[in-house]
């Protein structure tokens, strides 16, 4: 018999570098924390030019393994994120003026 208490034999197996990531606690990361795998890889996909609409997508899809609505989801995070700011600021300010441009248009 096992006892009512026990713990489960084992934890599943980590996920890939940059595929899913286990539930992180809500609120901003610590500052002192650097980007993960992951982050990088978005932060890294959007520095890149592409030749048409699709392009993007495919690689989002290949690449990171998640879909374009979740890469999108990360990357507005990312923008607000200071430990992004300093990692590639080019990238991050240039995210938040087209950002910025298309509120103003609104």
């Amino acid at each position: 018999m096992t006892a009512p208490d026990a713990e489960p034999a084992s934890e599943p197996a980590p996920a890939s570098p940059v595929g899913p990531e286990p539930s992180e606690p809500a609120g901003p990361a610590p500052a002192d924390r650097e980007l993960s795998v992951r982050e990088r890889a978005v932060l890294a996909l959007e520095r890149r030019s592409w030749a048409g609409p699709g392009a993007k997508e495919r690689a989002i899809r290949e690449e990171l393994g998640i879909s374009p609505v979740r890469y999108f989801q990360l990357l507005n995070a990312l923008i607000e994120d200071e430990r992004a700011l300093r990692e590639d600021p080019v990238t991050v300010n240039r995210l938040r003026r087209l950002r910025e441009a298309r509120r103003d248009r609104r």
